[in-house]
């Protein structure tokens, strides 16, 4: 009987109690919890646990026992053990979640060796031999796993893919789910949600899928980084794909190469009236609106007129021509580069 280990003494406590009609006493209380934690520590179920009980307290009940006493004892010894019982299963549960955020973070940021990560992931119910991508959804708040929003946003997911392999975190402040890469309506789902869940004040990255264990980390990284990129240039998709955002990072890359374009197409502006930011709203128009005039103007409550005056000023004042398609590519990668940097909110130093 699989049980027997943890119902030590029952039988004898059942049969004493039961004929004499007295309360268990607190050594007898405490063996029950003792076995209660036991039996929750080695992982078995509640409902076999309570038959078990039943079976031996009714075969070990004596003859000339009152039922009601026979009663009593059990309600009182099951009451004991069901106490150590969930204050273990309490404490496994808090174990096995530090385990399980661990071994996502350790994922997440590229930690440990590739062979124990893989051990570990078999624990978890996932496969690290594949190649997975990240999504990373944040919102106006900063979210823990215990908070309303991440909470369904998780029961959603699970509801949906339940068995799938998938993992789902909160990591400073932003919800985290990691997927296989052939299992992108997975990912797509968990930013539906995030965004149902907070309204339209939420925004997720996708990363690229990667293979292996470190894979996890660049693609997490690629997220969190398209996040910060449609901040700065103020995208306000509510689901990016750093796939779509490459031109952004080889653009940073080299610093010190984009602070010198930003700080010779632009600088120039700072010493208008108003300073650079006006002019550089209307270049950001402009070229958002694929260099629309019309369009630019509605977008910033101006006149078509007034739209073209400033870019003429632009050009007065910089020398480069935003209308010319000669130059324009160049005026543009250096609005880019002004949001990249956060220019002129931050002033330009040199690497």
């Amino acid at each position: 009987m699989p049980y027997a280990p943890f119902l030590d003494g029952f039988q004898q406590i059942v049969a004493d109690a039961a004929t004499t009609g007295r309360r268990l006493t607190r050594d007898e209380l405490e063996s029950r919890r003792a076995l209660g934690a036991r039996a929750a520590e080695a992982g078995h179920g509640w409902r076999g646990l309570v038959r078990a009980h039943l079976v031996v307290g009714r075969e070990g009940r004596p003859r000339a026992a009152d039922p009601d006493s026979v009663l009593a004892v059990v309600e009182q010894a099951m009451d004991a053990f069901a106490d150590g019982y969930e204050r273990a299963q309490r404490l496994v549960i808090r174990k096995e979640e530090a385990a399980r955020r661990e071994f996502i973070d350790d994922l997440l940021h590229g930690r440990g060796d590739s062979g124990a990560l893989a051990a570990r992931s078999e624990r978890f119910g996932f496969r690290l031999s594949r190649a997975h991508a990240v999504a990373v959804a944040e919102g106006p708040e900063k979210y823990d796993e215990t908070d309303p929003v991440p909470r369904q946003v998780a029961s959603e997911l699970f509801a949906r893919f339940e068995n799938r392999r998938i993992l789902f975190t909160t990591k400073d402040g932003r919800m985290v789910c990691v997927a296989p890469s052939d299992q992108d309506d997975v990912l797509t789902h968990f930013a539906k949600h995030a965004y149902a869940a907070v309204g339209d004040r939420a925004q997720a990255a996708i990363g690229r899928p990667r293979p292996g264990t470190l894979g996890i980390g660049h693609s997490y990284e690629e997220a969190l980084n398209a996040l910060d990129v449609a901040q700065r240039m103020g995208f306000d998709e509510p689901l990016l794909r750093a796939a779509d955002m490459l031109v952004f990072p080889v653009l940073a890359r080299d610093r010190q190469a984009l602070v010198d374009l930003v700080h010779n197409v632009l600088g120039p502006l700072e010493g208008a009236r108003g300073g650079a930011v006006p002019w550089l709203e209307t270049l950001g128009a402009y070229f958002d609106t694929g260099c629309v005039a019309a369009a630019a103007a509605r977008r910033l409550s101006l006149s078509v007129r007034a739209l073209t005056y400033r870019l003429d000023r632009v050009h007065a004042l910089t020398g480069a021509d935003p209308t010319d398609p000669a130059q324009r590519y160049m005026i543009h990668t250096a609005v880019i580069g002004a949001r990249l940097l956060d220019w002129p909110a931050r002033p330009l130093r040199p690497v």
